[in-house]
């Protein structure tokens, strides 16, 4: 297919002037992915049906037992490798915190047409696999190796690009990360739409860095310039700007909204008198949180900390309200030990990427 052939080169990312205004085609979006319920906040561990989903193309129907994992390009000793043998090798279980970079979009304007997610992009799963860092080492990157890139299998159209989804890292960022080849989800076979039968898993960062449907890993003897690696996932001020590349995860926290629903606008409803409001916090890079606040009718009040289950796991929290009758406006806000707090307002880009403001719930306190 050639550009003038492909019927999808014209298309630009819209910028959406007004909150609250959506395209056909973002609802379209949402109605394909899936975030978590933020009931379920309540559990350490997301149940895997409820954990986020943002999926850019299809879903790629692998049949595991004639799928390889191939290592390719400036390796000095290429190899390929079934899941039967990525099963033999050294195993790990460990509890990390996923979510999308673009978790939180719809509380900024004006941004770019794409999933409008506001708090929901986020999940904690206990994953199984191996660590990659030893196939690397047998692969043997050579001395001009600059990246590693990887690749899925699941194929589409961005912006008129077509292209498999891929992501890289350095070398200096492998040595430092606890990247996962991962095979199981909470004690499970990865379902399809989760990755199966094997993704990447890189702790502490968004995400778009743990990709899905592994077929490829390939060493780059210069910087990977991928779509999803260098047109995407970069903090950016306008659309000329080449921008920042997004990558760990910022200090974030969401409460479990008290009371009860109403169904169309889910602000919430509770009788007055003594509320345990519980959530959890989290930040990128394995750094933990130091502290959590809760605004209670204009007065932050610190949280309760339960310690973390892995250093790369979200951290329980709760405090104490007595509710009395009236309109509430809660909000929280978390801090790690490197000082990192969450802000009141959001941050902007162009693209709504990595918005961590203060989660708002609206709650009528009274009589039914």
């Amino acid at each position: 297919m050639t550009v003038n052939d492909n019927p999808f080169s014209g298309y630009s990312g819209r910028i959406a002037t007004q909150d609250g205004l959506y395209s056909q085609s973002e609802v379209g979006l949402a109605n394909r992915n899936s975030g978590i319920l933020l009931e379920t906040l309540a559990l350490d561990v997301t149940p895997t049906g409820l954990h986020y989903l943002l999926t850019h193309f299809d879903v790629p129907l692998i049949d595991e037992s004639r799928h390889k994992l191939k290592f390719a390009g400036a390796f000095d000793t290429p190899f390929e490798l079934c899941l039967d043998e990525i099963r033999t090798l050294p195993q790990v279980t460990l509890p990390v915190t996923l979510e999308c970079a673009g978790n939180g979009r719809s509380g900024v304007s004006p941004r770019s047409h794409s999933m409008p997610w506001a708090y929901e992009a986020v999940g904690t799963s206990e994953w199984t696999g191996t660590p990659l860092k030893p196939l690397i080492e047998r692969a043997g990157p050579n001395s001009d190796t600059m990246e590693i890139a990887f690749f899925g299998t699941d194929y589409g159209f961005d912006k008129g690009v077509g292209h498999y989804f891929g992501r890289s890292l350095t070398l200096k960022q492998l040595a430092e990360l606890d990247v996962m080849l991962v095979h199981a989800m909470n004690g499970q076979p990865l379902l399809p739409q989760h990755g199966a039968p094997l993704r990447l898993i890189v702790p502490g960062w968004y995400g778009m860095a743990s990709v899905k449907w592994l077929g490829r890993i390939e060493a780059l003897t210069k910087p990977f310039d991928g779509f999803q690696q260098v047109r995407t996932y970069r903090f950016r001020e306008s659309d000329e700007d080449p921008g920042r590349p997004v990558t760990e995860m910022r200090v974030k926290s969401l409460m479990v909204p008290p009371g009860v629903p109403d169904w169309g606008s889910r602000k919430r409803w509770l009788e007055p008198g003594p509320v345990t409001i519980i959530g959890r916090a989290w930040s990128g890079g394995g750094v933990p949180i130091s502290k959590v606040e809760v605004d209670l009718d204009g007065e932050w009040c610190e949280a309760r900390l339960e310690p973390q289950v892995s250093n790369y796991a979200w951290s329980k929290w709760s405090c104490e309200w007595k509710a009395t009758p009236g309109t509430h406006v809660l909000r929280c806000r978390a801090t790690d030990v490197q000082g990192n707090v969450q802000p009141l307002d959001p941050p902007w880009d162009v693209a709504g990427f990595a918005n961590n403001a203060a989660q708002k719930v609206q709650v009528f306190v009274g009589q039914p």
